[in-house]
């Protein structure tokens, strides 16, 4: 009798502007894989890079006949290259990891223990972040408290992208085609048994980080815009507010008039008022205005991404491309 063929564990890696790491990246998950009872394949995933990101991943495949280079058109962010690197794994679970090596491969056999006791979705959840600001940490956490109170959604504590995911949990993200996408939140969305893995998050092995304060500000309201219309909500409770408190102005000046008189007004206080109420509206228009872009975006229905080039794995025990 034949000897049944192995369960296959892709890895997605997206990079971009990773060289100086990839190398070292790349020995440790190969060290940790050649541990792994599977066969396995490695999806990198170039994000349009400006450096030799490029030409390191195509010297990787030559040395490793279990890499896939998957080379994007151009710098789509690391949402979309996680998505594309979803739908080209051919994998009976997948693993989604950075190459900065913030998050150790090490834990990868851990991973796949607990998805052979049956959970679908096994994600990494840090206890210490080693080589970030404390006010980088102090709006992080702030932002999965906000998320875990207004999101219909709860959002793991403090959990990034690492995480393994079975071959259902995989099809069920790629049947989602929304343009924007927060990737913490959908992992989170299509529900499935999810299991908590507690690690510490090392400090970057090489190279500069790619989420400067602004990218992380735009990327919360991605988070927040994308699974909950509390910010509607709450323009909508200020108007209220807002004009409820118009409302008994308006009668204490009536009174006020009827029984002392008429003073001349006060120009300061006709300036404030104003001002507090056209920015009550500026903020409420903008609140509309950020899901009216999401719409806008969503009608055009373009594709997620463009590829310049799809380099399969060498290996022949690996199972041919799902894209």
């Amino acid at each position: 009798m034949p000897e049944p063929a192995k369960q296959l564990l892709s890895v997605i890696v997206p990079a971009y502007n990773e060289q100086a790491v990839l190398p070292e990246f790349h020995r440790r998950l190969s060290a940790v894989l050649d541990t792994v009872p599977m066969a396995t394949e490695i999806v990198y995933v170039n994000d349009g890079s400006q450096d030799d990101t490029l030409a390191e991943l195509q010297r990787l495949r030559e040395q490793d006949a279990q890499v896939a280079v998957l080379d994007l058109s151009r710098n789509f962010g690391k949402e979309i290259a996680l998505s594309a690197g979803l739908q080209h794994a051919a994998g009976d679970a997948v693993v989604v990891i950075d190459a900065d090596l913030q998050d150790p491969p090490e834990l990868i056999p851990e991973f796949i223990t607990q998805w052979q006791a049956g959970y679908d979705v096994v994600y990494a959840q840090r206890t210490r972040r080693e080589g970030e600001t404390w006010i980088k940490k102090a709006t992080a956490s702030a932002f999965y408290r906000l998320m875990q109170r207004i999101g219909h959604v709860k959002l793991p504590q403090d959990t990034g992208d690492f995480r393994l995911l079975s071959r259902r949990a995989v099809e069920a993200l790629n049947t989602l085609s929304e343009q924007h996408r927060f990737m913490k939140g959908l992992f989170a969305w299509i529900g499935f048994h999810q299991k908590a893995i507690p690690y510490e998050r090392d400090a970057r092995f090489a190279g500069d980080t790619k989420w400067n304060y602004w990218k992380l500000w735009n990327f919360a309201i991605e988070g927040i815009t994308s699974f909950t219309i509390a910010p509607l909500k709450f323009a909508t409770y200020l108007g209220l507010l807002t004009a409820l408190a118009a409302f008994i102005f308006g009668i204490y000046t009536i009174v006020k008039t009827l029984i002392f008189g008429n003073p001349v007004p006060g120009y300061p206080s006709i300036i404030v008022i104003m001002l507090f109420l056209g920015g009550v509206q500026l903020m409420a228009i903008g609140v509309l205005g950020e899901y009216i872009g999401r719409i806008f975006t969503e009608t055009k229905r373009r594709p997620l991404y463009f590829l310049n080039e799809y380099l399969p794995p060498r290996a022949s025990d690996i199972k041919s491309d799902q894209g």
